[in-house]
């Protein structure tokens, strides 16, 4: 009876030291990729919970399904074995595996995580046991032939799920999402005390991504033009000098564009202030739409403004920033008011925050003095 009882304190001090570790790793930052990449890589390590594969769907109440947002694990069982023997050969702890980002870079490339993010699932009784996570907040273990009979059949052949677990995600006691964790490959079986831990874990897990979405509230708030919703100066500046570190480092290029819209003070003059912050409100809803998810739109002061294009050379960005002078041009709605445009690159005209922006500048300026309406380098 003694050593049962010893046995057990150990186990559940191990346990929590785990969850106190995990913990830790996933309150280390606020960034919300890197919360679920140390969300996953903790569901999946040896040193954490040690599934084969994890995946992550987010609750989308305005749409009422959820969404796939992240996966790890290996393709293939080549691939599996060839990871855990590298993790194993190099002693690799958990704060080793999230520093080192191995798994990060693996996403890139991995077909699960592609997967996992192209799945849009109706939260309906008809959609299986991941929408039935959602919908009833409690965990889920597809482990028999009577348990199967609740995986939607089209998941199952997506995701090649045989014997899994579901668990939800909450915050706040309401689910804000569901992961799916499974050993296809070892094929270990789940136990119940595996599903306690991940149940335990992913309250926590929950909690710490409500804290990112607020701080990333929080950030966009703060840092936005109130009347554009374009990120504003100050912050476009920090952005501008993390791409110059980030550039150097992996020795690639970007661009940015200066905008100004031609004869704005004539425009606002004639009539008035609030159609004034109509054109400039309509001017950044095309900017915006025309720019790539990942270009850095702000509004620079007055009627000028900013995009910063990551990895993109000088001649691709002056492609855009003629896209962008056309599709003003030739908007019916702005009644004939045009801009102009000033591009520089990195490192080719400046390696420098000042004076690359300077280099913008002085194009822009130019592309003013020589007849408006027109993009300059």
């Amino acid at each position: 009876m003694k050593k049962d009882f010893k046995a057990a304190y150990l186990k559940a001090q191990a346990e929590l030291e785990m969850l106190y570790e995990i913990s830790n790793a996933m309150h280390a930052t606020l960034n919300l990729e890197e919360i679920l990449y140390t969300i996953l890589t903790a569901v999946t390590s040896h040193v954490g919970l040690s599934f084969n594969r994890a995946m992550l769907f987010f609750v989308n109440e305005k749409e009422k399904r959820l969404e796939g947002k992240m996966g790890i694990g290996p393709d293939s069982a080549e691939d599996a074995s060839a990871v855990w023997s590298h993790i194993e050969k190099h002693r690799m702890g958990l704060d080793e595996l999230i520093e080192t980002r191995s798994q990060f870079e693996h996403l890139k490339k991995s077909q699960l995580n592609k997967t996992v993010r192209s799945i849009r699932i109706p939260i309906s009784e008809a959609s299986g046991v991941i929408a039935l996570t959602a919908m009833e907040g409690m965990p889920f273990i597809i482990n028999t032939e009577e348990s199967k009979q609740k995986i939607n059949n089209e998941m199952s052949k997506i995701l090649n799920l045989e014997n899994f677990v579901t668990v939800p995600l909450k915050a706040r006691d309401k689910v804000i999402g569901v992961i799916v964790a499974d050993n296809l490959f070892t094929k270990k079986p789940i136990t119940n005390d595996d599903i306690h831990m991940l149940t335990t874990f992913a309250n926590q897990a929950g909690m710490a991504i409500e804290n990112s979405r607020l701080y990333e509230r929080t950030l966009v708030l703060s840092n936005s033009d109130s009347l554009t919703g374009l990120w504003h100066h100050g912050y476009f500046q920090y952005l501008l000098g993390q791409e110059i570190e980030y550039a150097s480092l992996r020795k690639q290029s970007f661009s940015i564009l200066m905008i100004d819209i031609d004869d704005f003070k004539k425009f606002n003059d004639t009539n008035g202030h609030q159609a004034g912050d109509a054109m400039l409100r309509s001017i950044s809803s095309i900017l915006k739409k025309i720019s790539k998810r990942i270009d850095i739109v702000a509004r620079y002061g007055g009627e000028e403004f900013v995009i910063l294009l990551p990895a993109t050379k000088k001649q691709e960005a002056i492609v855009l920033a003629e896209r962008l002078r056309k599709s003003v041009e030739e908007n019916k709605n702005l009644n004939g008011i045009t801009i102009s445009l000033g591009v520089a690159s990195f490192p080719e005209d400046s390696e420098e925050k000042e004076t690359l922006i300077s280099h913008a500048d002085k194009a822009l300026y130019k592309a003013k003095r020589t007849g408006k309406n027109k993009v300059c380098t």
